[in-house]
């Protein structure tokens, strides 16, 4: 029997990373995370200082509205739970999102954000907050330092749980560059043994 929490180099996560299937899906969501919920993407002061010096790089990307609300009140700021987050737009979109028309014609445009796509373009050296580069993973911070990986499901990602099983991508490959990023390679490889010795249990 596979425990619900495991732990990897000191990092405490749920199991389901490592047994549930997941891919993004854009031309079926169409990027609702970045437009959906009443926050925006938990963000770190080191994050914030970084979201800053790439301002000038991604802001002729940005809508006037979210240009209006960074001008009025910074690129983030701290909401209801005391969390420090991305600014947002009418109480939802993220001030970086910014969009691409998708593959289908009469489809609604993709939302993209603004600091990955200048990041994939090497016009600034800032990716996007690991928040957004590990959902649906969300990571959570403990009053005695260590920290917790748990799975979110939530129902607009659907799409990306459905194409995940069409193409048996458990949701810990899928994730990683950003696990990767966040946790260092020798962290990453013990995860997938771990995994592995999982896939055992489970059959």
């Amino acid at each position: 029997m596979v425990p619900p929490i495991l732990q990897i180099g000191g990092v405490l996560l749920s199991s389901d990373i490592l047994t549930e299937e997941f891919c993004c899906d854009l031309e079926a969501c169409h990027g609702a995370c970045c437009v959906e919920g009443d926050a925006g993407a938990p963000v770190t002061l080191e994050e914030v200082a970084s979201i800053e010096d790439a301002l000038d790089v991604v802001w002729g990307d940005l809508s006037a509205s979210a240009q209006a609300v960074i001008d009025l009140q910074g690129v983030a700021y701290t909401d209801r739970d005391g969390d420090l987050v991305t600014s947002i737009v009418r109480g939802k979109d993220c001030v970086f999102t910014c969009y691409a028309p998708s593959a289908t014609a009469d489809a609604p445009p993709n939302c993209l954000c603004s600091l990955e796509r200048a990041f994939r373009s090497g016009r600034c050296k800032f990716c996007k907050p690991m928040s957004c580069a590990l959902y649906p993973v969300r990571e959570k911070q403990f009053s005695d330092g260590s920290v917790g990986l748990n799975y979110h499901r939530w129902e607009i990602c659907e799409s990306g749980r459905k194409k995940g099983r069409q193409l048996h991508l458990p949701l810990y490959q899928f994730l990683r560059e950003p696990l990767i990023r966040r946790f260092g390679e020798q962290w990453y490889q013990e995860l997938c043994d771990v995994a592995e010795e999982v896939k055992k249990l489970r059959k």
